[in-house]
């Protein structure tokens, strides 16, 4: 089974370039006005941020539970500081499990901060009103410690840090 191939080759002394595209040839029954055109990449833009990942367990990144818990959490306000605790950084990580039980992970600015002993009780309380949470549960931990860095560039708007 020893099969041979030939390979041809065609000497060329130059090859003609292809016909450039033009503006002039593209088909268009009308010409869109730019209002039109801005109208159309409003809707496009308007669908593709409303549309949310196709089969997403509601418990997870991108979730209705999940994303419910985040909105609630996002109306508590750090008391010395006008951001809410989740764009502040403060929220490490939020999990839903199967049965719809919230644990929320989450930091304070320091150790000595004046809602050390309320914020976290506050944290809990919303994240179980979520309708569709069966219970919620708050693990504050200090490691890794709370910086700066950690804020959105929304709060650091806010701050006037960006």
């Amino acid at each position: 089974m020893n099969e041979t191939r030939k390979i041809e080759v065609e000497e060329v002394s130059e090859v003609a370039s292809p016909a450039r595209a033009r503006v002039d040839d593209a088909v268009d029954s009308a010409p869109e006005t730019m209002g039109e055109k801005l109208e159309r990449k409003r809707d496009y833009l308007e669908g593709f941020l409303q549309k949310k990942p196709e089969q997403v367990a509601p418990g997870e990144p991108g979730g209705e539970l999940h994303d419910a818990v985040i909105a609630a959490l996002k109306e508590i306000f750090d008391p010395e500081i006008p951001v809410n605790i989740y764009d502040l950084g403060l929220i490490y990580g939020v999990e839903v499990d199967d049965e719809s039980d919230v644990v929320v992970t989450m930091t304070l600015t320091t150790p000595h901060c004046p809602v050390a002993e309320s914020m976290p009780g506050e944290v809990e309380l919303r994240a179980a009103s979520v309708p569709g949470v069966r219970d919620a549960e708050v693990n504050l931990v200090w490691d890794p410690p709370w910086s700066p860095e950690k804020m959105t560039d929304e709060a650091r708007l806010e701050l006037g840090m960006l």
